[in-house]
């Protein structure tokens, strides 16, 4: 190596971040788990659009972006120092769900219900009586639709409880606890805006089961034999076969005889899949034909 190599060589920087990992919890979503949330929260972008346009009377879409799970912490820094976040009580849990949307588009929905058609920008502000009420009115539809697009992932009641309006102060969990957040892009008629759904991670996630369940194999025979006695078969009962040769076939017609070496006293058999099983008589079942199982033959499983 020469002198001029070894000075290209940049040395390793001792001073490097460590991020501490619990894997006691884990903050991402199994894919399974990602897959049943995704499906619930499309569902909820499709109600929530339905209600706003019925609601401000403006041609109205939610379209759902993405979910993940994260830190309060994480997800509270992540949005902006100005906005408005629903806090919403679910059963008895400490910890609370979060809407979040920017007040300046919650205004402009406001404008909307009264008449306005949108055109002056609202500036980031804290609601008024009137407004607040209104904004509620659109909230608790927002709320019954996610409880019937979650379905039984959220069996606790929600709730409206208050308004913040600074995401630093809202504390609406701990710090370290784990939410899952839906990040949701709202279009009311010109305007879009982004709005966020995060839900504690304990009232969603005791319903979504393990990712990955394994059973136990101690019981194995019997779990494969009960299996095994749900699949639907084929049976059929036969006479015994007759051995002919191909040239007999390629010349059969119409009213040829092929005598079959089965006996007029000698029973059925009763296969599954070629496999000789049982023998049977012929019988009648009402108007259909039938056959009387005589015996079986035994067979180890």
């Amino acid at each position: 190596m020469t002198v001029q190599e070894r000075a290209s060589f940049t040395a390793p920087t001792q001073s490097q971040t460590v991020d501490i990992y619990d894997f006691r919890r884990p903050t991402t979503l199994a894919r399974e788990h990602s897959r049943v949330l995704e499906l619930a929260f499309e569902t909820f972008a499709r109600q929530w659009g339905t209600q706003l346009t019925a609601k401000v009377r403006v041609m109205s879409q939610v379209t759902f972006e993405n979910v993940l799970m994260q830190t309060y912490d994480e997800y509270a820094a992540s949005l902006p120092s100005t906005t408005a976040m629903v806090l919403c009580d679910i059963g008895e849990m400490d910890a609370k769900a979060v809407i979040q949307f920017p007040s300046s588009a919650a205004l402009a929905w406001v404008g909307h219900m009264l008449g306005g058609n949108g055109s002056m920008a609202a500036p980031d502000r804290k609601f008024t009586q009137v407004e607040q009420a209104l904004v509620r009115r659109v909230l608790d539809d927002a709320l019954e639709d996610l409880r019937y697009s979650l379905g039984s992932l959220l069996v606790a009641p929600i709730r409206v409880d208050a308004i913040h309006y600074n995401s630093q102060f809202a504390q609406a969990a701990g710090t370290s606890d784990l939410m899952i957040v839906a990040t949701f892009a709202v279009r009311v008629g010109e305007g879009t805006t982004v709005a966020t759904v995060a839900l504690p991670a304990e009232a969603i996630l005791p319903q979504l089961g393990e990712a990955n369940p394994t059973s136990t194999t101690a019981n194995a025979r019997e779990l494969i034999r009960g299996q095994i006695e749900q699949v639907p078969v084929t049976v059929s009962v036969r006479l015994t076969a007759a051995m002919v040769m191909p040239r007999t076939i390629l010349e059969l017609a119409v009213g040829d005889i092929l005598p079959l070496p089965h006996p007029q006293h000698r029973p059925l058999d009763v296969a599954v899949d070629g496999h000789t099983l049982a023998s049977a008589a012929l019988g009648a079942n009402g108007s259909r034909l039938a056959c009387v199982v005589i015996n079986t033959e035994e067979r180890p499983f």
